[in-house]
């Protein structure tokens, strides 16, 4: 992911003396849907968010885009209402997410003729992610590692290690303001499209204890399950529901997002924004 930045940077002086060129900043949270947290957008559990992007105008509605954004996601079945009897499970996760998007974004209205717009935008992007949770002790577990339900293991050939990063789809929609011919300010909320379900590493059943204990150590079978931190019952059967393979996890930011015109005024001709009426 740092190539990304640098390519962000690199491109700044390039397009330094284009009036069409803008510098953006997104500040806002991140969160997650998946098995730990069942909702599909919440500002429970979420974690800061923030992003450097570049965008160029290439007309007045429509817009390229390219950004960075550096986000935390987690959950924990303590906090997860939406399943009853879910926190016996006891699981949880956090995971920095590192992303770079490409993408269009087309406005609703001309902002060289209104204030106001709303707008929508997607696109294509990669992003990195690695769980972790916290043992008993407070001690940091890194989750990949421990194949938490056989991943790599002979004995579930079709349960492979998940690769961290991975393709993603970004796409969402927002409102932004221009506050003078070179300033913008926009409230977004960005939803990305994932094809893993191991973001919190937890995707189908339960592995067999002692084959896990075999192959990634008593660690693994600890952290697998963890109901009886709590006082639930043992360790479950081979094959009972860990979590539901039948839908990807997705993650989100959802904050504000500021554009600024590199180049100085607009080099088309037309006036300042217009009051939105």
């Amino acid at each position: 992911m740092k190539y990304a930045i640098l390519l962000l940077l690199a491109l700044l002086p390039f397009f330094a003396f284009s009036q069409k060129f803008h510098a953006d900043l997104f500040g806002g949270i991140a969160n997650y849907q998946g098995d730990l947290q069942g909702k599909r957008v919440t500002f429970s559990q979420a974690h800061p968010a923030v992003g450097l992007g570049a965008s160029y105008d290439l007309t007045n509605k429509f817009i390229l885009r390219a950004a960075f954004t550096y986000g935390r996601v987690g959950a924990s079945d303590q906090k997860n209402t939406t399943a009853k009897g879910i926190e016996y499970r006891n699981l949880s996760f956090k995971s920095d997410i590192y992303e770079f998007h490409l993408g269009a974004e087309y406005n609703i209205f001309d902002l060289s003729e209104r204030s106001l717009t709303p707008y929508v935008f997607a696109g294509i992007g990669v992003f990195h992610f690695d769980p972790f949770t916290r043992d008993a002790a407070g001690n940091k577990v890194m989750l990949a590692p421990l194949g938490t339900e056989g991943q790599g293991l002979a004995a579930y050939p079709d349960r492979k290690p998940y690769k961290k990063t991975q393709p993603a789809i970004p796409f969402g929609a927002g409102v932004k303001l221009a506050l003078t011919e070179n300033l913008q300010v926009g409230l977004e909320i960005g939803l990305r499209k994932l094809f893993t379900d191991y973001l919190d590493d937890v995707s189908t059943s339960y592995a067999d204890s002692a084959v896990l204990f075999a192959g990634r150590g008593a660690q693994a079978v600890d952290i697998a399950y963890r109901g009886d931190e709590v006082g639930a019952p043992s360790y479950p059967a081979a094959g009972a529901q860990r979590g539901n393979p039948k839908y990807k996890d997705w993650y989100y930011f959802t904050g504000l997002r500021v554009s600024y015109r590199i180049g100085g005024k607009r080099g088309d001709g037309t006036a300042c924004p217009k009051p939105a009426y």
